[in-house]
C-alpha cells in the first residue's frame, strides 16, 4: 500500500529521541558532504549536552524551561536541512563552512547558561544579552584552537544573526557563504520555534523568561498570545526581505531527502497560527484549557 504524503510527515522522525536527531543531522550532512569529518562537530555536540544538563565545568544546568536543550536540537536541525536545501540550489559549502554553521546552531543560545557562581535567578534574566553571552562562550571555547582560529568573527557574524535587532545589511561577513549561513541560522532559530507542535503551550514559558528579563511589550500571558499573530506576520517579511528568502530551501531539503513536495515547516506553522487564531476568538479570557495538550503541565 502506497504511502501517503501526509502520513509520510507525520512520522519522518521522533524527535523525542535525541540520538534520532542526532544521527539526521549527520545523514543530511553526509548528503552534502560523504567525507565530511565530524570530529569537531561531535565534541561541540557532547559539550554542550553536557553544559545544559549542568555537567560542564563552570556552570549550571539550563533552567530556562522555553530556551532549553530540545530547542537548541531543533534549531540544529532545521539549520542542517536549510543548509542541504541551499546546497541541493547549487549553494557549495567547504566543510569548515559547515562546521561554522552547524556548531553556531549548538551554541547559539549557550548565554541563557549561569555560571556556577550566579545563584540569582535564572538564565531567563539574561534574555536582552543572551547573544553577547553566547558569541563570548564561543569565544571562550575556541580559544586555543588551531582549527578555528581565524573564524571568531565569522562565529560572531553567523550568532548575530539570531538577533531580534540585528541588521544584517549592516554586517561585514568574511564571503557570501558566512552571509548565507547567518541568514539561515536566523531563519532556523523562528521556524524551530514556531513549527514546534507545542509552540503554543510553550510560550507561557517564554513569557516568564520575558518577564524574569525585562522584555518590554508584554503585559501578561494573554497579551503575549494575543501580539504573537502580529510576530508571525513580522516574521514572515523578515523571512523575506532581511533574510533573503533562505527559508525556502527547506522545500528543496523535504523534497530531496523524502520526496515531500512541500515546507513542511511552514505547514506546522500555519496550522499553530490558525489555531491561536481560532481560540482567541473563541476564549477571549481563558484560552488555558484549550492548550492543554501533550502532557505539558501548567502548574
Amino acid at each position: 500500500m502506497a504511502v501517503s504524503e501526509k502520513t509520510l510527515k507525520l512520522n519522518l522522525l521522533d524527535i523525542r529521541d535525541n540520538s534520532v536527531i542526532l544521527r539526521e543531522v549527520k545523514t543530511i550532512i553526509t548528503l552534502i558532504s560523504p567525507n565530511f569529518d565530524f570530529f569537531y562537530f561531535d565534541k561541540a555536540y557532547n559539550d554542550i549536552e553536557e553544559l545544559f544538563l549542568g555537567r560542564y565545568h563552570g556552570y549550571r544546568e539550563c533552567n530556562t524551561p522555553y530556551h532549553d536543550f530540545r530547542h537548541t536540537l531543533m534549531v540544529l536541525l532545521a539549520m542542517a536541512r536549510l543548509i542541504h536545501g541551499a546546497s541541493e540550489q547549487s549553494n557549495e559549502f567547504s566543510d569548515k563552512q559547515l562546521n561554522l554553521g552547524l556548531i553556531s546552531a549548538l551554541m547559539h543560545d549557550t548565554g541563557y547558561i549561569q555560571s556556577s557562581e550566579d545563584v540569582s535567578g535564572t538564565g531567563a534574566k539574561y534574555t536582552m544579552t543572551h547573544i553577547g553571552r553566547s558569541i563570548k562562550f564561543v569565544q571562550n571555547y575556541y580559544s586555543n584552537s588551531e582549527y578555528f582560529a581565524s573564524d571568531m568573527k565569522s562565529f560572531h557574524d553567523i550568532l548575530s544573526c539570531t538577533g531580534k535587532h540585528t541588521m544584517i545589511a549592516d554586517v561585514e561577513f568574511e564571503n557570501e557563504q558566512i552571509v548565507i549561513l547567518g541568514k539561515m541560522l536566523g531563519t532556523a532559530d523562528l521556524l524551530a520555534q514556531m513549527a514546534d507542535r507545542l509552540y503554543l503551550e510553550k510560550l507561557i514559558f517564554l513569557y516568564n523568561e520575558f518577564d524574569e528579563g525585562s522584555v518590554p511589550g508584554f503585559d501578561s500571558e494573554m497579551d503575549l498570545y494575543r501580539k504573537t499573530v502580529g510576530f508571525y506576520n513580522r516574521t514572515k517579511e523578515r523571512f523575506r526581505r532581511e533574510f533573503g528568502g533562505v527559508n525556502r530551501y527547506m522545500s528543496n531539503h523535504f523534497k530531496s531527502r523524502w520526496n515531500i513536495d512541500s515546507n513542511v515547516y511552514e505547514e506546522s506553522i500555519e496550522k499553530n497560527i490558525n489555531y491561536l487564531k481560532y481560540i482567541l476568538k473563541a476564549s477571549q479570557k481563558d484560552i488555558y484549557h484549550s492548550l492543554r495538550r501533550n502532557a505539558i503541565s501548567f502548574q
